[in-house]
């Protein structure tokens, strides 16, 4: 059995495969898909399992059924891998140049006690941290939420810019401020309910976390974010060294 009964509806799981096939271009446009006996065999599923998961997919403009002819591809899923994972501090910055951030929670009061989970390796705590947790978005479409833990110093140079306008960019533009090291940890996981709320994604779909961490002078931790990208967004591509 390829499809899981406990997950979502079947015939969801199987217009997600079938989605997967033209993507890949196993199906390619143009091409007839197997018939409703072959898709009912491969499968194991029943005839009105597949009906609707062909169904799906002509509401979404990828297959096209023709009467007494069979079901053809008529397009490709649009490719929302967008989103490099960058590894050089600029390339990062110009990512986050034409996002739109909304902040959920921010502390960044003279009274703040919080502050980030320091490991030994990520350096020196500053004496006390501006903290914003936010949503970034991409021509209307969330793609990241991210928990920003910023030198309280550094944030009281630009509060009202800080608050409006996306840190990193801005950080990297600031005279006054000297990024010595910066360094970001990327793991693959699964949406959480208030992470997938915020992301418009099921519960438990792939995202990615990633941990990233500046100093500055004397090893001082000037800004750690905490970041869950959309999994369908992130494409990650490196050269290998020989």
């Amino acid at each position: 059995m390829i499809l899981d009964g406990a997950a979502a509806p079947l015939y969801l799981q199987l217009a997600d495969l079938f989605r997967q096939r033209i993507t890949k271009g196993v199906w390619k446009e143009g091409e007839k898909l197997p018939s409703l006996e072959q898709l009912v065999a491969e499968f194991e599923v029943a005839r009105v399992t597949v009906r609707q998961a062909i169904e799906r997919l002509t509401r979404d403009g990828l297959v096209s059924p023709q009467r007494g002819r069979g079901t053809f591809v008529t397009g490709a899923p649009r490719s929302d891998r967008w989103l490099r994972v960058e590894t050089r501090l600029k390339n990062l910055a110009d990512v986050y140049r034409d996002t739109q951030p909304t902040i959920l929670n921010i502390d960044a009061t003279e009274s703040s006690s919080r502050s980030p989970r320091l490991r030994e390796e990520d350096g020196v705590a500053a004496p006390k941290y501006a903290y914003m947790r936010r949503v970034h978005a991409h021509e209307g479409r969330p793609y990241c939420v991210i928990d920003i833990y910023l030198d309280a110093e550094i944030f009281a140079r630009h509060p009202k810019r800080f608050r409006d306008e996306t840190v990193i960019p801005l950080l990297t533009s600031m005279p006054s401020v000297k990024i010595v090291t910066a360094r970001q940890v990327l793991t693959i996981s699964t949406a959480d309910v208030e992470v997938a709320h915020h992301l418009q994604v099921p519960v438990n779909a792939p995202v990615a976390d990633v941990r990233r961490v500046f100093t500055g002078p004397r090893r001082r931790v000037i800004y750690l974010a905490e970041v869950t990208y959309r999994g369908d967004f992130v494409q990650v591509e490196f050269d290998l060294k020989a």
